[in-house]
């Protein structure tokens, strides 16, 4: 671990196993941190926060800056490491790495952009001035989908705002950020500023989101750890920002490009092996072109290739991140098959090492079948037949989930009408589903609170503070 400037032991003396998910077998291991760890973590950057806020932002900005020179160089290290542990393919973890030192770029170019306001005052002589300071310790809860570019997601925004943070990444996908740890090791960030803590989610995450020391939770995760989260947080008011599931509808109009759709929807749907929050996870196809659309989309599911990606650069998918996983996975597709769905292809655990699950297209899926309802979090796609864009729309809506979206059409006048009355924090038109880091990824109902990138992104580690000047 990596607490206070210094890569430390857990007091437990106790390791936790990692797996590669292709081969089911170990391949490092992580302290089992206890809540003493924890603990320590939070006071060192409690300890930090002041002189680190003191610091222009343009010098924090200069920190995050050699960050990001620090991932390029160990780049290829990174790539292997996120490969081996998570189970991403070459081209997935090479983006990811990339993008996560694009990101503490980008987040440093804010240092001149954080800005407040002056407000015109009712009486004579007072200035009534609004600026913006940062929240103080925020724990990172990292999920093991993302689970490098989550650090900058979470690290970048918290550091240019003046906060500091600890970091308690997922213990199926830790070894990327035992490694990031040497990054800002070896650029001498100011001890305290970031800490990294392993273990248990139930021990470590648990503590850190009921600790009054903490200012705010930023989680990514399910459903139910965001729930768990919300309410230790809930014990000292402390503020939440939660990115959890989502069960993103497409909806494929008659006048769409077909060919374009098909090519998004594959994207949207395998990438990262299935395992995206904003994954296509189900298919809204008008009835005009359910047959043409469904024959393309078929033959590119087909071509879907899987395996070993540490052995294999050119796979499409790798395997899931673990046995509960798959598991899962394939007790929805026997589900849907019970309920009335139609296997077109995929549908079947493969008898080898890993836990590999092929791409599966589902036909003849009703709105009311529970895959349509639930996160699958993998490489599965039920398809709906509609009539009328009202029902299409009624549809997608119909779910407790609220975070990505997508719509097919060369009329703007439908995209404009679907953008509008879809109940999502994104929408994609014409386009796969994957956000910028300029942008605002956020979602509604039970995909979570706040969001993050973009200006948006760092205001989550900003408060207000309104200054009331009274002169003569």
């Amino acid at each position: 671990m990596y607490i206070n400037g210094k890569f430390v032991d857990s007091r437990s003396k106790k390791w936790i196993d990692v797996l590669n998910p292709s081969t089911e077998e170990v391949i490092s291991q992580q302290p089992d941190g206890t809540i003493e760890d924890a603990e320590e973590a939070i006071d060192a950057a409690k300890a930090a926060q002041k002189e680190w806020a003191k610091l222009p932002a343009c010098q924090r900005a200069a920190y995050l800056k050699k960050i990001a020179e620090g991932i390029r160089k160990r780049r290829e290290k990174f790539i292997d490491i996120i490969i081996r542990e998570q189970g991403k393919t070459r081209s997935w973890a090479t983006i990811e790495v990339d993008v996560t030192a694009d990101y503490f770029d980008y987040m440093a170019s804010f240092a001149r952009h954080i800005e407040g306001e002056i407000i015109q005052s009712d009486n004579v002589g007072e200035t009534i001035l609004l600026s913006k300071k940062p929240i103080g310790v925020v724990a990172g809860i990292l999920p093991w989908n993302f689970p490098f570019f989550l650090i900058a997601r979470k690290a970048g925004a918290a550091l240019i705002a003046g906060c500091t943070i600890v970091l308690k990444p997922s213990q199926l996908t830790p070894e990327n950020c035992t490694e990031f740890a040497k990054v800002i090791d070896d650029i001498q960030l100011p001890k305290g500023v970031i800490n990294i803590v392993t273990g248990k989610g139930s021990v470590i995450g648990a503590h850190m989101s009921a600790s009054p020391k903490i200012g705010i939770v930023s989680v990514t995760g399910s459903v139910s750890a965001g729930e768990s989260i919300m309410a230790a947080a809930s014990k000292n008011i402390t503020k939440v920002s939660l990115e959890l599931g989502g069960k993103a509808p497409v909806i494929i109009c008659p006048d769409a490009d077909l060919e374009l759709a098909a090519d998004a929807v594959l994207a949207s749907r395998i990438g990262n092996n299935g395992q995206i929050c904003n994954n296509a996870e189900r298919c809204y196809i008008h009835k005009d072109v359910k047959k043409e659309f469904t024959k393309l989309l078929l033959k590119k599911f087909k071509d879907v290739t899987y395996g070993d990606p540490s052995t294999n650069e050119n796979v499409d998918m790798g395997p899931l991140v673990e046995k509960r996983a798959l598991e899962s996975v394939a007790e929805k597709v026997r589900n849907a098959v019970k309920q009335g769905a139609k296997v077109l292809c995929g549908g079947k655990v493969p008898q080898t090492k890993g836990y590999f699950y092929p791409a599966t297209l589902l036909d003849n899926v009703k709105q009311d079948f529970d895959i349509v309802h639930e996160e699958t979090f993998g490489p599965v796609l039920p398809l709906i037949e509609y009539t009328d864009l009202d029902e299409a729309i009624a549809w997608a809506n119909d779910c407790e989930y609220g975070l990505a979206s997508s719509v097919f059409t060369n009329n703007i006048n439908t995209a404009a009408k679907v953008c509008r009355e879809l109940e999502f924090g994104e929408t994609y038109v014409n386009r796969f589903h994957f956000e910028g880091m300029q942008g605002f990824h956020a979602g509604v109902k039970k995909s979570g609170i706040g969001g993050a990138d973009g200006k948006h992104g760092i205001e989550e580690y900003l408060v207000t503070h309104v200054t009331y000047l009274q002169t003569k």
